[in-house]
């Protein structure tokens, strides 16, 4: 256990949370069937699966008891590994604001104001770059290139990416800069002058779209796909590593083009 540990945190570099997660998940299981976790069968995972109803619980479970067995096995600390397949879950699609809800709303927010300004110059920054809150928390004004790029670095710092800023939340962010009582290098600062939190974020945009920022990151998405733009672009944009985590955004991409023919194509007007 202890070597599995230090292969996630320390080999693959996996984030604190992840790590909890698996290590959580693992002791869990021994609880459950209270002996050596590679003594165990896979009819005990079975039982041990068994005790959670959501299909996706389940599979984070197995997920982290596969990854686990596959690193034994490899690690030669076990000659046979257990076998046991992901369930099936139903994939439900993102929820998304269009841009015309997202712009209504924004006009609540009163911009004569420093913490108005930001609050209004944020909102736009998170849907116009699609920046997970992670991203956003820790980026700074130096992020941000001459020509209105700005450069995303992930958790492990060794990679990074670089996104367009449409112009309306550049002209915002400015706005927000030149109204800004304190200095610092970093973009998005609370009354005290300290970078904002993840739950400062989340309370600010829940506050005026009522949604969570991932929304908004869904919503960057939706707006692209559904305006055309090829999934592989969707995808480095993101940031996702795998094209398969961005494919959740073909369905839009499909029912799109299912309303245009049904829109536009006289067989679809049912007259025959």
């Amino acid at each position: 256990m202890e070597a599995f540990i230090e292969y996630i945190s320390v080999i693959k570099g996996l984030r604190p949370l992840s790590v909890e997660a698996y290590s959580r998940d693992l002791y869990d299981f021994e609880r459950f069937i209270e002996k050596d976790i590679l003594q165990s069968s896979s009819e005990e995972i079975l039982a041990f699966l068994a005790l959670y109803d959501k299909a996706t619980t389940r599979n984070r479970k197995l997920s982290s008891l596969n990854t686990f067995f596959d690193f034994c096995y490899k690690s030669e600390f076990i000659s046979t590994k257990p076998k046991l397949k992901l369930a099936k879950t139903t994939q439900n699609l993102p929820k998304f604001l269009e841009y015309d809800e997202i712009m209504h709303m924004l006009k609540s927010i009163d911009r004569s104001k420093e913490q108005g300004m930001r609050d209004y110059a944020l909102i736009l920054f998170l849907y116009a770059t699609g920046c997970r809150v992670s991203e956003a928390v820790g980026s700074r004004k130096s992020d941000i290139t001459e020509d209105g790029w700005l450069r995303i670095y992930n958790a492990k710092g060794d990679k990074q990416r670089l996104v367009p800023i449409a112009p309306v939340a550049q002209k915002a962010l400015k706005q927000y800069l030149q109204m800004r009582s304190r200095e610092s290098d970093f973009l998005w600062l609370s009354y005290q002058g300290k970078p904002l939190s993840r739950i400062s974020i989340f309370k600010i945009v829940k506050k005026y779209l009522g949604v969570s920022p991932h929304v908004l990151r869904h919503s960057f998405a939706t707006a692209l796909i559904l305006g055309g733009a090829d999934l592989r672009v969707v995808q480095e944009l993101l940031g996702h590593e795998s094209i398969i985590t961005t494919q959740i955004y073909t369905h839009l991409q499909k029912e799109d083009l299912r309303q245009s023919v049904e829109n536009h194509h006289p067989l679809a007007k049912g007259v025959s």
